[in-house]
């Protein structure tokens, strides 16, 4: 199982300056190759302090030229909000740029707020995405390419410079929704489990997913998955870092994507992430007035927690779980979260490559997986 490493760069409160953000954010990246991660990666986002990346291409362009080795990928570019022409040119310029160290996720985007500024119709964001990622396989496959769709008119042409080989069999796409998975499995892309339902639910979309590529005649990939970590030697300290800047991160997402004002209902395209509303709203509610934590079982904790916490050992526990059910070839980790500190967030990505990446390497346990057959529960 290869580690990746994701940088987060959201504003928590006015504390620092976007300046500050981008420094700390900037010497954290700077450590991942030293640290021996396999991957590092870029979010896409716009218009508020919520990771603020909005080029992901131009950002890992800056660290192709400050590493050797580490695999740089896009986690992810948003479809819907490019041209399709222009992107397929970025990603074959950071390819050749990069000695071919790329991988390339997409996905739909569901914050409504990027989708406004950038005047985008966000109802028509499944569509986009199926049209724009057509051409873009083109236009990285073919010598000359033409494309005449309800969205684009291209003319017969060519992009320059050409990918230094196939990238297309380097595309991953995000899937939170079942019917994500399933567009994305049609299209032959790999499938990118972002951590925002339970891994259980992930597991059926995964099984899914693998039927419908295999049905379609695409080659059924390990899935990649990406989660927040935070873990510390201590266990005390562990617990009360996890609970207070996890807790800050679920409001981040919330006052960028705005779920818990049920906004997203009835929208076309985004029928699954109206559900999220309760789960979200939640974070608005006055502390002395939310749920009371879920008890203390261990089994509903591993199957409820969608992070990756705790000690290194507990953290590992962890992360064997997420195996078991996924079969995945890549664990990315998103380590600067909730405004958690420079120093802690340090501290936790050392560990995390000390402690965990090299049984997540070595131990055939963690070996990817195409097929819903896991290991037995003592293997």
């Amino acid at each position: 199982m290869n580690v990746g490493y994701v940088p987060v760069i959201t504003a928590v409160g006015d504390s620092k300056s976007d300046l500050q953000l981008y420094d700390e954010a900037m010497k954290l990246a700077d450590m991942a190759e030293p640290l021996g991660f396999d991957s590092l990666w870029s979010l896409e986002h716009h218009f508020t302090g919520y990771s603020m990346i909005p080029n992901p291409v131009q950002f890992l362009t800056y660290y192709a030229g400050r590493t050797r080795t580490i695999r740089l990928g896009t986690a992810v570019i948003v479809l819907p909000w490019h041209d399709p022409v222009r992107i397929a040119e970025e990603i074959a310029m950071l390819d050749v740029m990069s000695g071919g160290r790329t991988l390339f996720g997409f996905g739909r985007g569901a914050g409504s707020v990027e989708y406004e500024g950038l005047r985008v119709p966000m109802e028509e964001s499944r569509d986009r995405f199926a049209e724009i990622a057509t051409i873009v396989r083109l236009a990285l496959t073919q010598k000359r390419f033409s494309y005449d769709g309800k969205y684009y008119r291209i003319p017969e042409t060519s992009i320059r410079p050409q990918p230094i080989s196939n990238p297309v069999e380097r595309f991953f796409a995000s899937s939170v929704s079942p019917e994500s998975a399933e567009l994305m499995a049609k299209m032959g892309f790999g499938m990118m489990i972002i951590g925002q339902k339970d891994w259980e639910s992930a597991a059926i979309d995964i099984q899914h997913y693998r039927a419908t590529a295999a049905a379609c005649g695409h080659p059924v990939r390990p899935v990649m998955a990406l989660a927040n970590v935070i873990v510390a030697e201590d266990p005390s300290e562990a617990r009360d870092l996890a609970r207070t800047h996890l807790r800050v991160y679920m409001k981040t997402i919330d006052d960028h994507y705005r779920f818990s004002d049920g906004h997203l209902a009835g929208l076309k395209g985004y029928e699954f992430y109206s559900r999220m509303a309760k789960t979200y709203s939640k974070t608005k509610a006055p502390k002395e007035n939310r749920e009371a934590p879920a008890a203390a079982d261990p089994a509903k904790k591993k199957a409820g927690d969608l992070n990756v916490t705790g000690t290194p050992a507990e953290a590992l526990e962890k992360l064997r779980y997420i195996h078991e059910l996924t079969g995945a070839s890549d664990f990315l980790g998103q380590f600067c979260v909730g405004g958690l500190s420079f120093e802690n967030t340090r501290r936790s990505m050392r560990l995390f490559a000390e402690k965990i990446a090299p049984v997540l390497r070595n131990d055939p346990a963690f070996a990817p997986r195409i097929s819903d057959e896991r290991p037995a529960a003592n293997a």
